[in-house]
């Protein structure tokens, strides 16, 4: 059986407690090594919480980084929502993927750990509730795209009933790959970008006291500032 419902989400994880300062880091897609200069970075940056957009599985490097970057996240206290390649390899499906992960490559307990990840999180904010998912909220193949106008935003219902819910200020996405801070209706929508498969592997720090989100940008030697966007 599926693990998700795609005509039921499922609700999301609740964090009352109010944030003023988080990192997030994009997709992963078993870069380990970028994985571990992102949680450095973001802690020497001194952030409350890190959350992580999912889509751990699914790269280049073997199923060992995969297990390590699961590690890692724990390690470190990470809250991951579920990426739809995490979805995919647990319910054992697109596996004839390029790069695709297997299951039977991991152990039991990094399954059993990608399987507690949530579909999406809201978080309290000095400046109102967040709402954190791999695509937008619970649904985890919708999204937003820098470059959507017109009918592109008309008939995406899922960002349609976010906007009617009224509910969030901030929304915080990755499946796209790429990095974005835009006004819609009153909320501002945050792409955290991605660790692989980008040409501008970054993270990000929303620091909502400052109402501000600064991209650091990858290196090989350490960090660049990317681009800051006013929230």
């Amino acid at each position: 059986p599926r693990r998700r419902s795609v005509m039921a989400p499922p609700p999301p994880t609740t964090l009352s407690r109010e944030h003023t300062r988080i990192g997030v880091i994009g997709d992963i897609h078993t870069s380990v090594e970028k994985l571990q200069w992102a949680l450095a970075l973001l802690k020497r940056q001194a952030v409350e919480h890190i959350f992580a957009t999912g889509d751990i599985v699914d790269g280049p490097r073997p199923a060992e980084d995969v297990m390590r970057a699961c590690a890692l996240l724990q390690e470190n206290g990470v809250l991951s929502v579920l990426g739809n390649h995490d979805r995919w390899l647990l319910d054992e499906q697109q596996r004839e993927l390029t790069d695709a992960t297997f299951p039977d490559e991991l152990t039991g307990e990094t399954r059993a750990y990608l399987q507690t990840l949530p579909a999406s999180v809201e978080l309290n904010t000095s400046q109102g509730w967040l709402l954190l998912g791999h695509g937008l909220g619970s649904n985890d193949m919708s999204a937003l795209y820098p470059h959507d106008h017109g009918p592109s935003l008309q008939h995406n219902t899922t960002l349609q009933a976010i906007l009617q819910h009224q509910r969030y200020r901030f929304v915080v996405s990755g499946h796209t790959h790429l990095r974005m801070v835009r006004k819609l209706e009153g909320v501002t929508f945050i792409n955290a970008g991605a660790l692989h498969y980008t040409r501008e592997p970054c993270c990000v720090v929303l620091d909502f006291a400052e109402q501000r989100a600064q991209f650091y940008d990858h290196i090989e030697q350490g960090f660049v500032l990317g681009p800051g966007h006013a929230l």
